[in-house]
This record gives structure tokens, sequence and C-alpha cells, in this order.
């Protein structure tokens, strides 16, 4: 629990730090790169991502199986994340054009990608195989 903690608060840190342009683009919907995103009324960041970015995160992370989940849990949007699940930083060169996908984190549950909220430990999204 206290690894969490320590994620979510060096999560929090950096995004202060950075502040200037990025943040306050960020905090009006749109990143430094000029993506769309979303902030919720309550200030939770939400991922938007292009279907070519979806592809592409799906791509890269799905390379590596060591980051495959070894855990029963159903992966829902909304859904809070076991604490022994294992998260890792979303690959930079699929993040590089949505700057807000850096804060994000990820592990593969069923063979899909599960975006992570490592500062609320709730799934933001599930990216399934390409069709």
């Amino acid at each position: 629990m206290s690894l969490q903690i320590a994620r979510g608060a060096a999560v929090t840190l950096v995004a202060l730090i950075s502040g200037g342009v990025g943040q306050s683009a960020v905090a009006q919907g749109f990143d430094a790169s000029g993506s769309s995103g979303a902030v919720s009324a309550s200030g939770e960041q939400k991922l938007v991502l292009t279907p070519a970015q979806r592809r592409a995160i799906y791509a890269a992370v799905t390379k590596d199986k060591s980051k495959t989940a070894k855990t029963g849990f159903a992966p829902k949007i909304g859904a809070d994340v076991p604490p022994m699940l294992e998260l890792s930083p979303l690959p930079d060169d699929v993040t590089a054009d949505n700057q807000s996908a850096k804060f994000f984190e990820y592990t593969i549950v069923q063979d899909k990608v599960v975006v992570v909220d490592p500062t609320r430990m709730r799934v933001v999204d599930v990216i399934g195989p390409p069709q």
C-alpha cells in the first residue's frame, strides 16, 4: 500500500513541478501538444486517445509479456485496481504526441492493455487487440 501512496505522490509532484503552459492547458482539456484530454468535475484527469494512439500503445506494450498480470481481475473502466497489481509507465515513444498520457500506467490483463490512473488506482481505459 505504501508503494501506491509513494507512486501517487510522485505523479502528483511531477504534475505540480511541470506546471506552466502544459499544466494550464491540461486543466482546460488540452495537453501541451494540443491533443484533447478531459478533466472531470472532481479534478480527475481522463485519458483521451485517438484510434492510432490506442493501436500504438497496444502494439508497444504487448511485446513484453512479462508485464502480464497474474490475477483474475476483470478490467472495466472506472474499476478500482487491486493493490497487488504491478503497474508500468506507458512507453515514452507512444506518449510523445499526447503529453497527458505520460501520467498514466498500465498492466496487461486477459490480452488487454489496462491503463490506470496511478494516483486514484482506477482503470481509465482498456485497450484490446486491434480489429
